[in-house]
């Protein structure tokens, strides 16, 4: 079998606003979201049967949502201008198995970054 490709999403709220736009832009305020995060991996399927295990995904996003779920974005390590690509490659930057991370800021907006 070739190689496979899976995705797990998962949901958080946060508040942040974005320093670097002008004053003026409505994205400079504080406000909110309620992001989903897409993990994309690809691989070989293993003796299992996975690429990996949605538990052992779980377990490696699970740490990172607590630094972000219901906090102000801009207080975490990494993230003082948090745009949708800049919180999608600060995900990606800490799960190594990952190939692709979509950060979607509601319905219609979303970022991807990969490897």
């Amino acid at each position: 079998m070739s190689d496979v490709t899976i995705g797990r999403s998962y949901r958080f709220e946060s508040a942040h606003f974005l320093p670097k736009v002008p004053l003026g832009h409505r994205c400079r305020n504080l406000h909110g979201h309620n992001y989903r995060v897409e993990i994309v991996l690809n691989g070989p399927v293993d003796e299992r049967g996975f690429v990996k295990d949605f538990g052992e995904i779980d377990a490696e996003v699970a740490p990172l949502l607590k630094l972000v779920d219901h906090r102000l974005l801009n207080d975490v390590p990494g993230l003082e201008n948090p745009t949708a690509e800049i919180i999608a490659g600060w995900f990606l930057e800490r799960l190594a198995a990952a190939a692709r991370v979509r950060v979607w800021e509601n319905g219609d907006c979303w970022a991807e970054v990969s490897r």
